[in-house]
Formats: structure tokens, sequence, C-alpha cells
């Protein structure tokens, strides 16, 4: 399942949400809208942009303008809203055979199919509107990106159908968080060793933390025939993989940091993130494949993230 959502141990009481939402008197067609969005549970979002930031600050000419860094936010919170919607297009039927799912708009019904398409295409006409007010420079190499991204993201949500690693589509899905901010920042892809180090390191973090969210869902999943990389390596060797992803992440967000002489500050964070990954991958092999467990791995992944994040904004200022 794609990490747009969040694990049931970690924020899926849906009716609390709404009562929350309805102390504010906002209409429960508004709020059924922000679900489907999953625009109330920020984590989905957060991993997303997390690598984007990487990548801004990683790039020759950061820092990036207070300007680049508002539209590459607004861009990734859209495409993360029109991922989410597709997501819940293609699922909605298998969704509510699963517990995690069973609540989203689309599977309880709560939202019509028509409307979901055209928040859908609201989505993608937004994400357009963020592209063509980028840097003239930048716009054609950030169109010709967002044009190539499309295709996957709303394939994506089908690859657990057809194929037995769907993480690693998603994988892709995410580089492209670093390959348009960087063609925004830069108005090329001619970034080297940095730019590689930032793309493989967002592929493999990816790959990791998105298979250790679907070992939430691997009952439900093995239950109605659907791919994950967890039932294809195995519960035990899939954790042996996630710690090896996140091993190499850290690796090349090193090698990246070294490649553009970062500051001194990034590697005290960088450390304490290195620890902090340490104990989540001991976390993991812990957790008896306790469900309630990998919503809180997830979360602590975007703090790892935005640990790193803040290193490279400190280290490069």
């Amino acid at each position: 399942m794609a990490p747009n959502v969040l694990i049931r141990g970690e924020f899926s009481n849906v009716y609390s949400n709404h009562k929350l939402l309805e102390r504010f008197l906002i209409p429960s067609e508004i709020v059924n809208l922000f679900h489907l969005l999953r625009w109330n549970k920020p984590s989905g979002r957060l991993i997303l942009l997390i690598p984007a930031g990487w990548s801004l600050w990683l790039a020759p000419s950061a820092p990036p303008s207070l300007r680049l860094i508002v539209t590459i936010i607004a861009g990734g919170i859209f495409v993360s809203g029109a991922g989410c919607i597709a997501n819940d297009l293609w699922d909605m039927h298998i969704d509510k055979e699963v517990t995690r799912t069973k609540n989203r708009p689309l599977a309880k019904g709560t939202i019509q199919i028509s409307t979901a398409i055209g928040m859908l295409f609201l989505m993608l006409v937004l994400s357009y509107l963020c592209v063509i007010s980028l840097p003239l420079e930048s716009q054609d190499i950030c169109m010709k990106l967002a044009i190539s991204a499309l295709p996957i993201i709303m394939i994506y949500p089908s690859a657990k159908r057809w194929f037995k690693y769907p993480q690693a589509i998603l994988s892709l899905c995410w580089g492209f968080a670093v390959l348009i901010p960087w063609g925004a920042l830069q108005a090329n892809l001619k970034g080297g060793l940095p730019l590689i180090c930032c793309w493989g390191a967002t592929v493999i973090w990816t790959f990791g933390f998105d298979t250790a969210y679907g070992m939430a869902d691997q009952k439900d999943d093995k239950k109605l025939g659907i791919n994950s990389s967890v039932l294809s390596f195995g519960y035990k060797r899939a954790i042996k993989i996630i710690g090896l992803s996140y091993i190499i992440t850290l690796f090349l967000l090193a090698l990246g940091a070294l490649s553009v002489q970062i500051g001194w500050i990034f590697w005290p964070l960088f450390l304490i993130a290195t620890y902090a990954m340490k104990k989540e991958i001991a976390f993991l092999q812990g957790t008896n494949n306790q469900v309630s467990n990998f919503g809180r791995h997830f979360r602590n992944q975007v703090w790892i993230g935005s640990l790193i994040l803040l290193g490279l904004i400190l280290g490069r200022i």
C-alpha cells in the first residue's frame, strides 16, 4: 500500500478525525474531501517533501529562494493528493476488505466516483500551475519530468495486481521528488555525484519504508491475493532488506553531502539520524509482527529524514 495513507496503528481513527473537524463546524463534505486527499494526515505529505528538500539543498545553487521552496511544497502537496485519489479509485473495492483502509471515503461510499475524478483533475491542474510558475529557464525540463512522472504515478496503484514488488514502482515515483526540484533550481539535471546520491538515497529509502509500511497489511494482502514486497521476500527477510536499504540510504546521503563540501554542522545531526535509524532497524527486528508498531516506525522515518534535511539546510547556509 502507498504511504500516502497512514498505518492502522498510527493515525487511523477516522471517527475521531471527523469529530474534531466537526467541532469547527466544517461541513462533512469538506471533511470527506480532506480524507480523500489525506490532508488530515501530514506524515504522508512530509515523507514526499523531505527528499525534495534534500535535492534543493544539495544542488549547486543552494540555498533556494523562498518562492521556489513554496512552489515545490505546493506542487508536492497537489501531486500527492492526485496520487492518493488515483490510489483510491483503483482500490475502492479492495479497500473495503482491508482493515486499515475500509473507512476511506470511496470505500465507504461517502464520496461519489465523479467527485473523486473531479478532484483528481483539479489536483493535476494545480500541479501544472505550479510548474508554469517556475522560472522560465526551468519550466521546460520540469514540464518534461512532470509528464514523465504522471503515468507512473497513475499506474502505481495497480502494480500490486501484477508485480511482486510494487514498492519498487512507488520508489520510482518518489525519485521524481528529487529530479523536479533539482531541475527547478538548476534548469538542468547535470548534477553529477550529488544528484545521483540524492536520487539513489530517495529511491532506496522509499523502498525500505514502504516495505515496512506494507507489513501492516500483509494478512489482508495475502487473503486477497495482492502482491507486496513483504509477501514476496517473507517477513524476516524483508526486515533484513529494510535495514540494508536504510544503511545504503545513509551512505549515499553522506557521500552526497561530502561531495558538496557541506558545513561541519551537518555531521552531528547526521550522526544522530544514523543512530536513530539503527534504533529503528532494531525496533523492527523486535516487533514480533505487531501491526500497531509499523505506524510508529513510519512516523519516525519522517523525523529522521527531517533531521537530515535540517542538517543539510544548516550546512549550506
